[in-house]
Protein backbone atom coordinates (compact mmCIF):
# COMPACT_ATOMS: atom_id res chain seq x y z
CA UNK A 1 0.00 0.00 0.00
CA UNK A 2 1.05 3.49 -1.04
CA UNK A 3 2.05 5.33 2.04
CA UNK A 4 1.09 9.65 2.10
CA UNK A 5 1.62 11.89 4.97
CA UNK A 6 0.11 14.96 4.75
CA UNK A 7 1.53 18.14 7.30
CA UNK A 8 -1.09 20.17 8.55
CA UNK A 9 0.30 23.29 9.83
CA UNK A 10 -1.42 25.31 12.92
CA UNK A 11 -1.60 28.30 14.66
CA UNK A 12 -3.99 29.37 16.58
CA UNK A 13 -6.78 26.99 15.15
CA UNK A 14 -8.47 25.60 18.24
CA UNK A 15 -11.99 27.12 16.96
CA UNK A 16 -11.57 26.27 13.15
CA UNK A 17 -9.87 22.96 13.32
CA UNK A 18 -12.42 20.30 12.08
CA UNK A 19 -11.69 17.63 14.43
CA UNK A 20 -14.43 15.26 13.21
CA UNK A 21 -13.81 15.59 9.53
CA UNK A 22 -10.16 14.36 10.05
CA UNK A 23 -10.75 11.52 12.26
CA UNK A 24 -13.01 10.39 9.73
CA UNK A 25 -10.89 10.48 6.81
CA UNK A 26 -8.64 9.03 9.11
CA UNK A 27 -10.45 5.98 9.95
CA UNK A 28 -11.65 5.45 5.75
CA UNK A 29 -7.90 5.91 4.34
CA UNK A 30 -5.53 4.16 6.39
CA UNK A 31 -2.76 4.48 3.57
CA UNK A 32 -2.90 8.05 4.65
CA UNK A 33 -1.25 9.98 7.73
CA UNK A 34 -0.84 13.45 8.95
CA UNK A 35 1.47 15.48 10.87
CA UNK A 36 0.15 18.05 12.32
CA UNK A 37 2.99 21.09 13.40
CA UNK A 38 1.14 23.43 16.01
CA UNK A 39 3.29 26.58 15.32
CA UNK A 40 3.42 28.65 18.70
CA UNK A 41 0.31 28.40 18.94
CA UNK A 42 -1.05 30.51 21.73
CA UNK A 43 -5.21 29.24 22.12
CA UNK A 44 -6.28 25.21 23.07
CA UNK A 45 -5.06 24.21 19.63
CA UNK A 46 -3.02 22.26 21.56
CA UNK A 47 -5.76 20.27 23.30
CA UNK A 48 -7.68 19.87 19.92
CA UNK A 49 -4.68 18.10 18.43
CA UNK A 50 -4.83 15.68 21.86
CA UNK A 51 -8.16 14.97 20.77
CA UNK A 52 -6.97 14.29 17.13
CA UNK A 53 -4.27 11.85 18.28
CA UNK A 54 -6.84 10.09 20.54
CA UNK A 55 -9.12 9.50 18.00
CA UNK A 56 -6.62 8.84 14.72
CA UNK A 57 -3.79 6.75 17.06
CA UNK A 58 -0.46 6.97 15.72
CA UNK A 59 -1.62 8.01 12.11
CA UNK A 60 -2.39 11.81 13.88
CA UNK A 61 0.72 13.20 15.34
CA UNK A 62 1.65 16.42 16.75
CA UNK A 63 4.80 18.70 16.19
CA UNK A 64 5.07 21.37 18.82
CA UNK A 65 6.70 24.32 18.10
CA UNK A 66 7.66 26.71 20.95
CA UNK A 67 7.77 29.88 18.73
CA UNK A 68 6.34 30.61 15.88
CA UNK A 69 8.16 30.43 12.80
CA UNK A 70 5.90 31.07 9.85
CA UNK A 71 3.56 28.99 7.79
CA UNK A 72 6.54 27.57 5.48
CA UNK A 73 8.96 27.12 8.38
CA UNK A 74 6.05 25.00 9.72
CA UNK A 75 5.31 22.70 6.89
CA UNK A 76 8.92 22.49 5.83
CA UNK A 77 9.27 21.24 9.73
CA UNK A 78 6.73 18.49 9.37
CA UNK A 79 7.78 17.05 5.72
CA UNK A 80 10.86 16.75 6.49
CA UNK A 81 10.10 14.70 10.04
CA UNK A 82 7.94 12.60 7.72
CA UNK A 83 10.84 11.96 5.48
CA UNK A 84 12.90 11.04 8.49
CA UNK A 85 10.63 9.45 10.68
CA UNK A 86 7.94 7.36 8.21
CA UNK A 87 9.75 7.14 5.36
CA UNK A 88 6.66 7.36 2.68
CA UNK A 89 6.42 7.41 -0.66
CA UNK A 90 4.08 11.09 -1.19
CA UNK A 91 4.50 13.73 1.15
CA UNK A 92 2.52 17.31 1.01
CA UNK A 93 0.54 19.75 2.99
CA UNK A 94 -2.96 21.02 3.61
CA UNK A 95 -4.46 23.89 5.39
CA UNK A 96 -5.81 22.73 8.63
CA UNK A 97 -9.14 25.02 8.05
CA UNK A 98 -10.05 22.47 5.08
CA UNK A 99 -10.56 25.19 2.44
CA UNK A 100 -9.47 22.41 0.24
CA UNK A 101 -11.67 19.20 2.01
CA UNK A 102 -10.16 16.07 2.39
CA UNK A 103 -11.40 14.05 -0.60
CA UNK A 104 -9.47 16.55 -2.79
CA UNK A 105 -6.37 15.12 -1.78
CA UNK A 106 -7.54 11.65 -3.59
CA UNK A 107 -8.00 13.97 -6.86
CA UNK A 108 -4.10 15.08 -6.36
CA UNK A 109 -3.14 11.46 -5.99
CA UNK A 110 -5.04 10.42 -8.41
CA UNK A 111 -2.90 12.68 -10.67
CA UNK A 112 0.58 12.12 -8.90
CA UNK A 113 0.23 7.99 -9.77
CA UNK A 114 -1.57 8.05 -12.83
CA UNK A 115 0.61 10.66 -14.70
CA UNK A 116 4.37 9.80 -16.18
CA UNK A 117 6.59 11.96 -14.74
CA UNK A 118 4.56 13.95 -12.78
CA UNK A 119 6.20 14.51 -9.05
CA UNK A 120 4.43 17.59 -7.94
CA UNK A 121 0.73 17.84 -7.86
CA UNK A 122 -0.65 21.45 -6.78
CA UNK A 123 -4.34 21.85 -6.50
CA UNK A 124 -5.82 24.48 -8.43
CA UNK A 125 -8.80 27.23 -7.58
CA UNK A 126 -10.43 27.47 -10.77
CA UNK A 127 -14.37 28.16 -10.49
CA UNK A 128 -15.59 25.95 -13.46
CA UNK A 129 -19.20 24.65 -14.72
CA UNK A 130 -19.90 22.34 -12.13
CA UNK A 131 -17.62 22.41 -9.68
CA UNK A 132 -17.75 24.34 -5.68
CA UNK A 133 -14.91 26.98 -5.49
CA UNK A 134 -16.08 29.51 -3.75
CA UNK A 135 -13.74 33.05 -3.58
CA UNK A 136 -14.79 36.44 -2.71
CA UNK A 137 -14.27 38.28 -5.71
CA UNK A 138 -11.45 40.77 -4.54
CA UNK A 139 -9.40 38.00 -3.34
CA UNK A 140 -10.22 36.46 -6.72
CA UNK A 141 -9.12 39.41 -8.63
CA UNK A 142 -5.64 39.79 -6.36
CA UNK A 143 -5.07 36.36 -6.70
CA UNK A 144 -5.15 36.25 -10.71
CA UNK A 145 -3.00 39.44 -10.64
CA UNK A 146 -0.31 37.86 -7.75
CA UNK A 147 -0.35 34.55 -9.84
CA UNK A 148 0.11 36.24 -13.00
CA UNK A 149 3.47 38.19 -12.15
CA UNK A 150 4.59 34.80 -10.34
CA UNK A 151 4.05 33.39 -13.73
CA UNK A 152 5.70 35.81 -15.92
CA UNK A 153 8.84 36.03 -13.00
CA UNK A 154 9.09 32.22 -13.42
CA UNK A 155 8.39 31.73 -16.95
CA UNK A 156 6.06 28.63 -15.58
CA UNK A 157 2.09 28.91 -16.97
CA UNK A 158 1.11 28.72 -13.23
CA UNK A 159 -2.70 29.25 -12.43
CA UNK A 160 -2.71 29.33 -9.04
CA UNK A 161 0.30 29.39 -6.86
CA UNK A 162 -1.04 29.85 -3.43
CA UNK A 163 -3.53 26.79 -2.99
CA UNK A 164 -2.78 25.16 -0.14
CA UNK A 165 -2.81 21.49 -0.94
CA UNK A 166 0.11 20.36 -2.66
CA UNK A 167 1.53 16.53 -2.68
CA UNK A 168 5.11 15.68 -3.88
CA UNK A 169 7.15 12.29 -4.34
CA UNK A 170 9.45 11.91 -0.77
CA UNK A 171 12.54 12.07 -3.81
CA UNK A 172 11.04 15.73 -4.95
CA UNK A 173 10.80 16.92 -1.29
CA UNK A 174 13.98 15.54 0.07
CA UNK A 175 15.66 18.02 -2.42
CA UNK A 176 13.04 21.16 -2.30
CA UNK A 177 12.66 21.12 1.33
CA UNK A 178 16.25 20.64 2.24
CA UNK A 179 17.26 24.45 2.56
CA UNK A 180 15.00 26.70 5.04
CA UNK A 181 12.45 29.07 2.95
CA UNK A 182 13.92 32.88 2.80
CA UNK A 183 10.03 33.78 3.09
CA UNK A 184 7.31 32.77 5.51
CA UNK A 185 4.34 33.56 3.35
CA UNK A 186 5.37 32.99 -0.31
CA UNK A 187 7.44 29.70 0.34
CA UNK A 188 4.79 27.81 -2.47
CA UNK A 189 6.71 30.69 -4.70
CA UNK A 190 9.99 29.35 -3.36
CA UNK A 191 9.25 25.97 -3.85
CA UNK A 192 8.38 26.32 -7.90
CA UNK A 193 11.71 28.33 -7.78
CA UNK A 194 13.84 25.63 -6.60
CA UNK A 195 11.98 22.91 -9.04
CA UNK A 196 13.50 25.27 -11.97
CA UNK A 197 16.38 25.46 -10.77
CA UNK A 198 17.23 22.03 -9.68
CA UNK A 199 15.66 20.62 -13.26
CA UNK A 200 15.17 23.47 -15.90
CA UNK A 201 12.07 24.64 -16.81
CA UNK A 202 11.55 21.45 -19.99
CA UNK A 203 11.27 18.64 -17.29
CA UNK A 204 9.52 21.00 -14.80
CA UNK A 205 6.69 21.37 -16.55
CA UNK A 206 6.74 17.40 -17.10
CA UNK A 207 7.16 17.05 -13.03
CA UNK A 208 4.64 19.84 -11.55
CA UNK A 209 1.19 19.46 -12.60
CA UNK A 210 -2.16 21.31 -11.65
CA UNK A 211 -5.36 20.01 -10.95
CA UNK A 212 -8.58 21.91 -10.65
CA UNK A 213 -10.08 21.41 -7.51
CA UNK A 214 -13.75 20.37 -7.30
CA UNK A 215 -14.47 22.30 -4.00
CA UNK A 216 -13.01 24.93 -2.26
CA UNK A 217 -14.45 27.65 0.18
CA UNK A 218 -12.83 31.14 1.94
CA UNK A 219 -13.11 30.54 5.50
CA UNK A 220 -12.74 33.48 7.46
CA UNK A 221 -9.51 33.55 10.18
CA UNK A 222 -7.17 34.77 7.61
CA UNK A 223 -3.59 34.39 9.29
CA UNK A 224 -2.73 37.25 6.54
CA UNK A 225 -2.39 40.67 8.70
CA UNK A 226 -2.26 44.00 6.77
CA UNK A 227 1.43 43.83 8.18
CA UNK A 228 2.23 40.56 6.67
CA UNK A 229 0.55 41.59 2.88
CA UNK A 230 2.99 44.80 3.02
CA UNK A 231 6.03 42.11 3.01
CA UNK A 232 4.14 40.22 0.02
CA UNK A 233 6.04 42.43 -2.56
CA UNK A 234 9.43 42.20 -0.47
CA UNK A 235 9.36 38.67 -0.21
CA UNK A 236 8.73 38.57 -3.79
CA UNK A 237 11.64 40.49 -4.70
CA UNK A 238 13.73 38.67 -2.87
CA UNK A 239 12.83 35.25 -4.82
CA UNK A 240 13.25 37.53 -8.28
CA UNK A 241 16.45 38.26 -7.16
CA UNK A 242 17.53 34.51 -6.26
CA UNK A 243 15.71 33.71 -9.30
CA UNK A 244 18.08 36.21 -11.56
CA UNK A 245 20.99 35.26 -9.62
CA UNK A 246 20.79 31.61 -10.31
CA UNK A 247 19.82 32.16 -14.36
CA UNK A 248 16.23 30.64 -13.35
Amino acid sequence: MQKTVIVVPCHNESRRLPVEEFSSFCIGHPGISFIFVNDGSTDATHHSLAELADACGPRATAIDLARNVGKGGAVRRGILAALEEQSPDVVGYLDADLATPLPGILSLLDTLNSTGGCEMVMGSRVRLLGSRVQRTPHRHYLGRIFATTVSIMLKLPVYDTQCGAKLFTARLAKRVFAEPFRCRWLFDVEILARVLQYYGHARAGRMIHEVPLYEWSDKSGSKLTPGCALMVPVDLLRILVHVKMAGI
